[in-house]
């Protein structure tokens, strides 16, 4: 999927990566063609590998040039390009933000203009509505006071967007509700502890939002890193919930208040979660799954699972052991 959000540089070649890592180059002009997660990655873009926890994804990796430390190569395929550094999430980080100088710039989107009536006939709004550049709105959809729409966002029919609501970097699906004081598509909370300074980590995704969602009051779905964040059809968030970059939500969840998704979880379709539950960051949880009210999730859950408490636990034994049964 092409991004529409990010400006990219062309014309990168290895040892302009190679540079831009402090590495040595070799005579080589090969031009590479973007940076994308190992499931996505094609011949011509650069991926990376960090974890034994991706191993299935690297054995299906069409990309030729992979970023991996010493201990990794070995499991590399010797056909593909190796390169080797000591520390590959900010490796990929310095290589990210080659491709897309602009990325870690979250400003705001100075080119907004209020909405014209002439563009969008069949749009209701109320006062103070500002878009971007290149906005795409179905028709029939309303729009509230003081809502803040970025340039490039694609908002499908039949959609209300309440009223001081932020969208960026985002693409909304039809028939969905997004309520007031919702903020979508900003960048992530990622970055490297450093003992002088911390480093921000680029946020190159998007916001994917499927068809007949809610999003609730005051919510905060930030865009992806590398990949996208998504939220399936027909699911529904509850107020105050927070999706972190890189999370995937299924079909026809339900999400309720104050439930917190940390970065690069996948949640299955028909997962209902109690409120204030925490998800914990790359974890998956599979169909079917039931989460009690302010359970903590620090591992994968299977799905048709019925879990609650902290550490969660089948709730069978959380209401056993608690003597919540009698």
């Amino acid at each position: 999927m092409k991004n529409i959000f990010f400006k990219k540089k062309t014309n990168i070649k290895i040892n302009d990566i190679l540079k831009s890592l402090n590495l040595n180059s070799y005579e080589s002009n090969f031009k590479v063609n973007d940076i994308k997660e190992l499931g996505e990655a094609d011949k011509k873009d650069i991926t990376f590998y960090h974890s034994a926890k991706y191993i299935e994804q690297l054995k299906k990796t069409e990309s030729n040039l992979i970023i991996t430390k010493k201990s990794y190569s070995k499991i590399i395929p010797n056909k593909k390009i190796i390169i080797t550094v000591d520390n590959v999430l900010l490796a990929v980080a310095k290589v990210a933000t080659l491709f897309y100088p602009n990325s870690l710039d979250d400003m705001f989107d100075i080119d907004l203009k209020p909405i014209n009536k002439k563009n969008y006939k069949n749009i209701k709004h109320g006062k103070n509505v500002f878009l971007g550049k290149n906005v795409k709105i179905g028709k029939n959809c309303s729009i509230g006071h003081n809502t803040i729409i970025e340039h490039d966002v694609v908002i499908g029919e039949n959609c209300n967007i309440g009223s001081n609501v932020i969208l960026k970097n985002s693409i909304i699906g039809k028939n969905t509700n997004i309520l007031d004081g919702s903020i979508i598509g900003k960048k992530g909370f990622g970055f490297f502890s450093g003992k002088e300074k911390n480093i921000r980590y680029p946020h190159i995704g998007s916001v994917i939002i499927g068809k007949d969602v809610e999003i609730g009051c005051n919510n905060t779905i930030d865009r992806g890193s590398l990949s996208n964040t998504i939220i399936g059809d027909g699911t529904f968030l509850d107020n105050q919930v927070h999706v972190a970059h890189n999370v995937k939500i299924g079909k026809n969840c339900i999400i309720t208040g104050q439930v917190g998704f940390a970065g690069s979880s996948k949640i299955g379709n028909n997962v209902m979660i109690g409120g204030q539950a925490g998800i914990s960051g790359h974890l998956t949880i599979g169909d079917n799954v039931k989460i009690g009210g302010g359970s903590g999730i620090i591992k994968n859950i299977k799905s048709n699972s019925k879990v609650m408490g902290y550490p969660a636990k089948d709730i069978r034994n959380f209401l056993k052991e608690n003597k919540l049964n009698d």
